[in-house]
């Protein structure tokens, strides 16, 4: 019987390091996509209890230790790094969404800047505190971003276009790097 091996969607590349900034492939985590029944918000909550999460309002999230469940559209979530509690699925549809998405995280100086050439969002610190979670475009892709640290985010795109994002990032911080290295 062959034993199959869990894959990130880029292979786990090696970070990409420049301007201080490092673009890097986020390991494999449990994500299931969490949408209330109606009515039942009161408790989903109570399910949530159990992770000490609640469900997050628009655009934010909700954490704890290393798991989190980060808004993701009108009465949606995505619970990630843990499974779903015990009782959750008589209250909210459950969808495993593990092996759909990509995780990215952009970590640095250069972060904010080189997003900023890719999404049509205010990234500054004051409009998009840590915490917050916005579905938006980064560049032709839809994506769900998330500020994780002061100078730190999350992205998430569809595994088919992890490539594409890596590609789109690296090149902005590319052009952030010659800039500050030509100054």
């Amino acid at each position: 019987m062959p034993e199959l091996i869990a894959k990130t969607a880029l292979g786990g590349p090696v970070p990409l390091m420049l301007a201080a900034t490092e673009l890097a492939e986020a390991a494999i985590l449990p994500m299931t996509s969490v949408a209330p029944y109606p009515g039942r918000e009161a408790q989903v909550n109570a399910a949530l209890a159990a992770l000490g999460l609640t469900f997050p309002a628009p655009n934010s999230q909700s954490a704890k230790d290393d798991v989190r469940l980060i808004w993701t559209g009108r009465d949606q979530a995505f619970l990630i790094g843990a499974p779903a509690p015990e009782g959750l699925a008589e209250y909210a549809a459950l969808t495993d969404q593990s092996d759909g998405w990509a995780r990215l995280t952009l970590t640095g100086p250069q972060a904010e800047a080189a997003l900023a050439r890719l999404v049509p969002i205010d990234l500054r610190a004051k409009s998009f505190p840590v915490g917050t979670t916005i579905r938006a475009p980064l560049g032709h892709m839809s994506m769900i971003l998330s500020r994780i640290g002061a100078d730190a985010f999350e992205i998430i795109v569809f595994r088919s276009m992890a490539r594409t994002a890596w590609h789109e990032i690296g090149d902005a911080l590319e052009h952030l790097n010659a800039r500050a290295s030509a100054l």
